[in-house]
């Protein structure tokens, strides 16, 4: 089949060959009124957006969105925060230096890296990669090093023995590329640590016509499951050191309020987002407990991943 110049092809793999899986629109922010489509490489199995609505970030990520801004103290984010710190321990008693640099790509204000250095005092540099102007004061009052662009584009002399992409691979519109920039940046014996969406599970199945969370549309561009991500990683030179199934109660709570508010029971807007609905809070604290009740015998949305060169 001879397709046209601008078809589709799959962000991760460049596949011409792909079938539609689904459509969407931005029932987070409503940003705007498009509807967006989601198409499966039937090569590596990805779900990719197109077109990629590369020239409309200004538009598609609002001035209240949520990464742009610190968290509220809430039950949610203090056991969030509780099992991060757990998570982070671990990996740092992997990693054998007297001293530690950490890059966090899409790391805002560098919240993240502030609670990084309470957890281990080796933690003697830090950088922010992210697109968010108005981050970059905050930032560097926090004595982060602040890269205002993409990571594409960020250039340093030095090597890094954390790198964090925590759901940002997803944002990007050449995966591999960027996973190749990380293997370029990370220090021997040094990891880089993902959070990531997995399609292949029961929130997606359930709302794959009716604006999944997961799809963070049109902010998510590419999605992944276990096996098509390791073959991205591995396309990039980088191996898979440990990975894990985490809990999705945010995508199951956005999917939730996208459907009440298509039957008038909620109320989302530009000003009003999902995330500051009052009933968000409380759907993903049940979801959360109903995704940890069923993650040892069940997939769930979102994948936490080591790598290693």
């Amino acid at each position: 089949m001879n397709l046209p110049a601008n078809a589709p092809r799959c962000l991760a793999c460049g596949s011409d060959n792909f079938q539609e899986w689904s459509r969407c629109r931005d029932i987070e922010y409503y940003t705007t009124d498009d509807v967006f489509t989601f198409y499966k490489c039937l090569d590596c199995d990805v779900l990719f957006i197109d077109p990629v609505p590369l020239d409309r970030l200004s538009e598609i990520y609002p001035s209240n969105y949520y990464s742009f801004a610190a968290q509220k103290p809430s039950l949610i984010n203090n056991v969030k925060k509780r099992l991060d710190s757990s998570r982070f321990r671990r990996i740092f008693q992997q990693i054998d230096q007297p001293d530690l640099n950490i890059l966090d790509i899409g790391g805002g204000a560098g919240w993240q890296l502030n609670a990084l250095r309470e957890i281990d005092s080796r933690v003697r540099f830090t950088q922010v990669v992210d697109i968010d102007p108005k981050a970059e004061q905050l930032a560097r009052e926090n004595n982060h090093e602040y890269f205002c662009g993409t990571i594409e584009n960020f250039t340093t002399g030095k090597k890094f023995h954390l790198i964090l992409l925590l759901n940002l691979i997803e944002h990007v519109a050449d995966p591999t590329a960027v996973l190749q920039k990380v293997g370029t940046l990370l220090a021997d014996g040094g990891v880089a640590l993902l959070q990531t969406p997995n399609y292949d599970s029961l929130d997606e199945r359930l709302f794959r016509k009716r604006n999944w969370g997961g799809y963070h549309c049109p902010r998510h561009w590419v999605l992944f499951t276990q096996d098509s991500f390791i073959k991205t990683v591995e396309r990039a030179g980088l191996r898979v050191k440990s990975f894990a199934y985490t809990q999705g109660a945010p995508f199951w709570a956005v999917s939730m309020l996208g459907l009440l508010k298509d039957n008038n029971l909620a109320q989302v807007s530009t000003d009003s987002p999902a995330f500051r609905n009052p009933l968000f809070g409380i759907l993903s604290a049940l979801f959360a407990g109903f995704d940890f009740a069923r993650s040892p015998f069940s997939k769930t949305s979102q994948m936490f991943i080591t790598l290693e060169k």
